[in-house]
């Protein structure tokens, strides 16, 4: 039976490299919202540390926000490494995850600038939840349904990619709660990431 023309086809790998891209830009165009001082050749050295100690903020969110798209494509490339064969419903679920990478970095621009507003960081926090649970869904489409992974793979390997998954928007939900009390502790507990995630992949390895 032909294939049906009207059903378009992505290689994996061309999904793959365009995903990459798009994490790139969002990664620049963060690096771009910091609001750099105007820096005149007459400041003396005081004013010029002065200066850079104003930039703290904006330079403390950008870090943070950077390390959690980091998290973002190093989850992505976990997920995608054991799918062997894309289909278009999940190429459409990528495209989605995608967009919501490229509103993660214009909402990174309100954290920076406005760092002291829970509002900003209230919103920034739900993309990064949505964000993670459409990670989630994909993992979960990729395994379930159309069996688009290798079929040898432990299900207890894909339990554990799962949870894995569930870790960003189970430690951004707890630091919504925690902005309540205090901004500084919410955004510093995203932190707990990297050991949830090192205790998870050594929890399920196999």
């Amino acid at each position: 039976m032909p294939p049906n023309v009207f059903t378009p086809r992505i290689k994996l790998e061309y999904v793959i490299s365009f995903s990459d891209a798009v994490f790139a830009f969002a990664i620049t165009f963060m690096a771009l919202t910091i609001d750099i001082p105007d820096l005149t050749a007459n400041l003396t050295q005081a004013q010029l540390i002065q200066k850079l100690i104003d930039m703290y903020p904006q330079v403390e969110s950008y870090f943070l926000s950077f390390f959690v798209i980091a998290i973002f494509w190093l989850s992505y490339h976990h997920v995608f490494n054991h799918i062997k064969d894309s289909h278009i419903s999940m190429v459409y679920l990528n495209l989605l995850f995608l967009f919501l990478i490229t509103l993660l970095s214009i909402s990174t621009s309100l954290v920076i600038t406005f760092n002291s507003y829970q509002i900003s960081y209230l919103i920034y926090s739900s993309v990064v939840i949505t964000t993670s649970l459409l990670l989630v869904i994909i993992w979960r489409y990729a395994t379930s349904k159309f069996k688009l992974v290798d079929e040898n793979l432990n299900p207890l390997f894909i339990k554990g990619v799962l949870i894995h998954l569930l870790i960003i928007p189970l430690v951004f939900f707890v630091s919504i709660l925690i902005s309540f009390i205090d901004l500084d502790i919410a955004q510093y507990f995203w932190l707990a990431i990297v050991p949830l995630n090192i205790y998870t992949r050594h929890r399920f390895k196999h």
